[in-house]
Formats: structure tokens, sequence, C-alpha cells
């Protein structure tokens, strides 16, 4: 039988030149570039045997792109919508288990502190949402709305009916203020606290150090040689820092540290020192206000609200001291944690920098009206809220 006749091609210059793109193009689809070729070899008035061998494909497939391209253009070279194997879920089964998902497990009889993938699918069958389901399908279905039920943050609620007011006299202080008034070049502002248990480890074999390809290695079991308590006040807006090791904590480290502070200048002489602390048993209440007042006049003890040692600014340098100094922990001795956190103070002041607090007054305010729950807020506050 005769052979039909090839098909012409007379692409326009704007096709040819995304034919060329595509046809030669380093980051193009295999797929794409091989048909590309084949629109352009016919182009150029080949038969189809001779672009077959060219391109290194069958003859059928050349004829199936040249005919494409002529019905279609360049929107004919592209892969046609598959119908696929049909789904063998419902939207309706997905979303009843997404809806199960977002319960907690006790709401739902089940035995469970949270939900995970496999638990779900369980879950999901024996209540007869559907005849069988796998943890990946519904993995692939969490997802999709960013559900991880298996995840858990902890949070505390605020008790302090003077919270607003405590926390606004620390950030205020952060921002030299008080009591509406800037603090003068002879005021400092100083954040003290206590870093408990810094424990003496002595790894039973010596901590090797990285190499090539390999981290750190610290052997898991050691000896105890006993702990410590190391005592730190930090001048926010010098950046300087004041620490001792103590036994334990108590009133009298907390009055050493106190004294080591305000018997050095600038602050022996200084107008007023600010002492914000929290409500530790070395310094609560106003009986610690009135023992740092006989002692110093000069000193003003103020205290974050409960729950609040965010607010306190030497936690961020006790952060910097555990993944800096103490963790790994593998000392042989508590004289060896007094010298390296001894050394870790002169390093650190050599070169600190004031923290960059960012946490205003304003932002405390829309902290603390997201935590109030609904029903312990104003009535209009409330309705307002659940209409929006």
């Amino acid at each position: 039988m005769p052979v039909a006749a090839a098909r012409p091609i007379s692409p326009t210059a704007t096709e040819r030149h995304r034919l060329k793109k595509a046809a030669w193009g380093h980051k193009t689809e295999y797929r794409l570039r091989v048909r590309a070729q084949i629109v352009l070899h016919a182009a150029r008035g080949l038969p189809n045997a001779r672009i077959a061998e060219r391109v290194g494909v069958h003859v059928d497939t050349v004829r199936t792109w040249r005919s494409r391209f002529t019905e279609l253009g360049m929107p004919g070279l592209a892969d046609r919508k598959r119908t696929g194997r049909p789904p063998s879920f419902t939207p309706l089964q997905a979303a009843q288990v997404k809806a199960l998902a977002c319960q907690l497990p006790a709401e739902t009889g089940t035995p469970l502190s949270r939900w995970t993938t496999p638990e779900l699918a369980r879950e999901a069958v024996k209540r007869g949402i559907a005849p069988f389901l796998s943890a990946s399908t519904v993995r692939r279905w969490l997802a999709r709305d960013a559900l991880k039920p298996w995840q858990h943050r902890s949070w505390i609620f605020i008790t302090d009916p003077q919270f607003r007011a405590k926390a606004a006299r620390v950030l205020d202080l952060y921002a030299r203020t008080w009591n509406g008034e800037p603090l003068g070049a002879d005021e400092f502002v100083v954040s003290a606290d206590e870093k408990t248990s810094i424990q003496a480890r002595c790894r039973c074999h010596p901590t090797l150090a990285p190499g090539k390809a390999r981290a750190m290695r610290v052997n898991h079991t050691y000896g105890r040689g006993g702990a410590l308590a190391y005592l730190a006040a930090y001048d926010v807006h010098h950046a300087k820092v004041f620490g001792r090791t103590e036994p334990r904590t108590g009133i009298d480290p907390f009055k050493a540290l106190v004294a080591q502070v305000m018997s050095q200048e600038p602050y022996a002489s200084a107008k007023r020192v600010f002492w914000i602390v929290d409500n530790g048993s070395s310094h609560r209440g106003k009986k610690a206000a009135d023992r740092l007042a006989a002692a110093f006049p000069n000193s003003v003890l103020v205290h974050t609200p409960v729950h609040a040692s965010w607010l306190n600014q030497v936690e961020i340098f006790f952060s910097v001291v555990q993944r800096k100094v103490v963790s790994p922990n593998d000392f042989t001795g508590l004289s060896q944690v007094r010298d390296r956190l001894r050394a870790f103070e002169d390093r650190y002041n050599a070169t600190a920098q004031p923290f960059q607090w960012k946490f205003t007054a304003s932002d405390l305010d829309d902290l603390h009206g997201q935590a109030r729950p609904a029903h312990r807020r104003p009535p209009e506050e409330a309705s307002v809220e659940l209409a929006a």
C-alpha cells in the first residue's frame, strides 16, 4: 500500500524561536527536547524515517508529534491530560479524618495523649469512615492543611492581676525610663539571677575532638563530682557581667553578689542602681527589697511578674553559658567548673554588646490581650471578638 505523504510544517518565526530554545536548552526536559527537535527537522523538509534516525526514536513517534504540531501548534507538544486511577477515597472521608485529628483523643474516648497517623488510620477504620486506610494516606491528607496532631506546645496562663504594671516597669527600665522620667547617666540597670545545679560530670572516657566528617564524641557514662550555683549580675546597657560561684543559692549568696557589684565604680557612687530579679526565694517580696535598700541606699529592687523570668535579660546570658561553657558537661571537678566560668566572664566582657531587646510595652499589651480568655474579658470586648 502506498505510504501517506508526511504533513508539511511551516512554523512562524515566534514558534521557531521557541522550538530552538526548547530543542537545545540545557534546562529543557528530555521529552520536550526530543519533540522540539522532531518539529524542527520536519520544518526543514526531512522525511520521517530520516528524522527518526537522527533523533533516535521510532518513526511512529515522529508521525505523532509532527501531526500534533500541525493541528495544535506549540500546545500540541505538551502531554495530554490523563484520567489516571480513580480516587480510592472521597473528599468527605478526608474531611472526616481531618476533623478527627483536630480533636483530643480523650474527647473521643481513645486512651491516647495525642494522635499519630497510624492511630488515626486505625481509629478511622474502627469508626467506619473508610473500610481500609493507610498511615501514609492520612499523613498526606494532614499535610495539605499543615495539621500535626502529634506535636504540642506548652503555655502558662497569666494569673497575676498586676502583671501588666510589673512587666511594664521592667520594659521601661530597658528603655532607660522610670516612672515616665528618663534615666540619667549616673543611673544603671542590672539584671540578676542564679543558675542552679551546674554539675561537674567527669566522663569515664576522655572526650574526643571532632574530625573530618565526625562530630565531637562525648562518653555517655560519667562520675559525679558535685554541683554548684552560678550567680550573675548583668549590666543591661553596658553589657558587663559580674559573676560568682557558690555551693548553693540563698539570701546570703545573693547579698554577696550585690556587694560584689555595688562595691565597684561606677555603681558605688551611682545615683540609683535598679536590680531586676525574679521571684526566687533568694530575693522574693518586700523583705528582699528592704534588705537591699538597707545595705545599699542607692539600690532599687524591681521584681518581674510571677512566671515571667523571660523578661529578665540575664536569662539570655545564662543560655549563652549553657551552650558555650556547660554543655557538653565534662569536668574533672568543681574547681575546673569555677575556673572555666571565671575565664568565660573575662572573655565575654571583652567583646560583649548589649542585647537587642525589641519587646516593648505595646507588644506587651498585644500579648496580654491575646492571653486573656473571652470569659474573663469585658463583655463588650469579648462580643466584638466573637463577632469578628
